[in-house]
């Protein structure tokens, strides 16, 4: 019997709940990154830095070229670089929400508090 989609995108999912991981995509969604270019960026020990992008081209979200002794990441298809972007809209809807509800509980505390 074959897996669920949803549980497909619930592991799909999970492969991107790393924020090193979600950093070297917005990374690959720019331009083709060596590893080297990668670790200031994402800020992490290189060890880490390797099993992270194992993680992503176990997912193939990831490919690999090596020219000489430099291996370059880019991104498999061009919709990571879009579900990232749309990950932002959201992010940016559901944080002006919040500013806008602290905004109001603000202004009705200082309503409610007496003057000095």
């Amino acid at each position: 019997m074959s897996t669920p989609l949803y549980q497909l995108k619930a592991e799909f999912f999970k492969t991107l709940g790393h924020p090193a991981r979600i950093r070297v995509l917005e990374l690959l969604s720019e331009r083709e990154h060596a590893v080297a270019e990668m670790l200031p960026e994402v800020g992490i020990e290189p060890a880490h830095l390797s099993q992270q992008l194992a993680v992503l081209r176990r997912a193939n979200l990831v490919v690999t070229r090596k020219e000489g002794s430099t291996v370059y990441y880019s991104l498999t298809s061009p919709y990571i670089a879009e579900l990232l972007r749309v990950a932002r809209t959201i992010l940016s809807g559901v944080l002006a929400g919040q500013a806008e509800l602290l905004a109001d509980l603000q202004a009705a505390q200082n309503q409610a508090s007496p003057p000095s």
